[in-house]
């Protein structure tokens, strides 16, 4: 049996349906359940009962029962214990925000045969914080800039902005080609959808009826360095859709280095093979800056990383591989 749950919901299940929700966090309980569970209020958002058809929306609170499920789904993850437990550089921090470098391959939080991601490791590591929720998501591979909450009035205040368009994210990318546009706008809008072996993926809307809701999507690129083979983009995201920077590079024949689902397969096992010179084991995609408010001072912050040091020795390679 499951304790009472309680999830704010972030950008990459915002505008999903309440019962689809449920039935992918929940693939064990039957759909009848899920459905008994909603007709009767004890699935309530916000404090309010909803119907099955209810969207979500960013910052909602949803409040879970009880759930009783088979003694076969139930997996028993390791503790997160203090030998585990890794070092994040702080960018800011006070009563209401932290911010830190999430390192690449490291997920955010724990789920998908993952037994702990980093919000389980810093309320872990903090056990007298009595409130820390992630405000945005990284994929794994993704490093960078990770803005968490300390508060719920942060939290509402901060996905406020984020639903808004008040805040800016921009992130390096390294992409296969020789990018020419020193500055590109693409508003592609995506569709998520399953494959044959239940993995959740995302590609360009092509208009027809999918089942699920096509989002509009706007990344702006501008061109930063190329080399003969490379290309290093800043990429803003005016949206925050899920895959959002991967799809549309994929999509325009771009693809990120290093990049598992969307990218040149081919090419990212030389670079994972290459001994020396131009050898990469992850995707090259780095949250550098994250501008917002803050939501108690309402002082304007421009919160950076450095390129992580991985991610920056391939760039050398490449300035070197010019030089030689």
């Amino acid at each position: 049996m499951r304790s009472v749950e309680k999830i704010y919901i972030e950008e990459e299940v915002w505008d999903q349906r309440v019962d689809n929700f449920l039935f992918k966090r929940y693939k064990d309980v039957p759909k009848s359940h899920i459905y008994q569970l909603l007709r009767s209020g004890q699935v309530r958002i916000n404090g309010k009962r909803i119907d099955a058809s209810y969207r979500l929306k960013l910052g909602d609170m949803v409040r879970i029962p009880p759930i009783k499920i088979a003694e076969r789904s139930i997996s028993h993850k390791p503790s997160v214990v203090a030998a585990n437990f890794f070092t994040f550089k702080k960018i800011f921090e006070d009563d209401a925000v932290l911010v830190i470098e999430k390192p690449g391959g490291m997920a955010v939080h724990g789920g998908s045969g993952i037994s702990f991601g980093v919000i389980e490791q810093l309320r872990a590591q903090n056990p007298s914080w009595k409130f820390l929720e992630l405000v945005h998501r990284l994929d794994r591979e993704t490093s960078g800039v990770l803005l968490l909450a300390k508060k719920r009035s942060a939290l509402v205040e901060l996905h406020r902005q984020i639903r808004e368009g008040l805040t800016e994210k921009h992130y390096w990318v390294m992409v296969q080609g020789e990018w020419h546009n020193a500055k590109q706008h693409v508003t592609l809008a995506l569709n998520k959808y399953v494959t044959a072996t239940g993995e959740r993926r995302v590609a360009i809307s092509n208009g027809e009826n999918t089942g699920t809701k096509a989002m509009p999507a706007h990344t702006i690129f501008k061109l930063q360095k190329s080399w003969k083979d490379f290309s290093l983009l800043d990429a803003e995201l005016k949206t925050g859709r899920t895959h959002q920077i991967r799809v549309h590079l994929a999509h325009l024949g771009f693809p990120i280095i290093g990049d598992d689902k969307y990218g040149n397969f081919e090419m990212n096992k030389q670079l994972a093979k290459a001994n020396g010179r131009n050898h990469l084991t992850r995707m090259f995609l780095h949250a550098h800056t994250l501008q917002i408010t803050h939501p108690v001072s309402m002082e304007r912050m421009i919160l950076q990383s450095p390129l992580s040091k991985d991610l920056q020795k391939f760039v050398d390679q490449l300035d070197h591989s010019l030089q030689a």
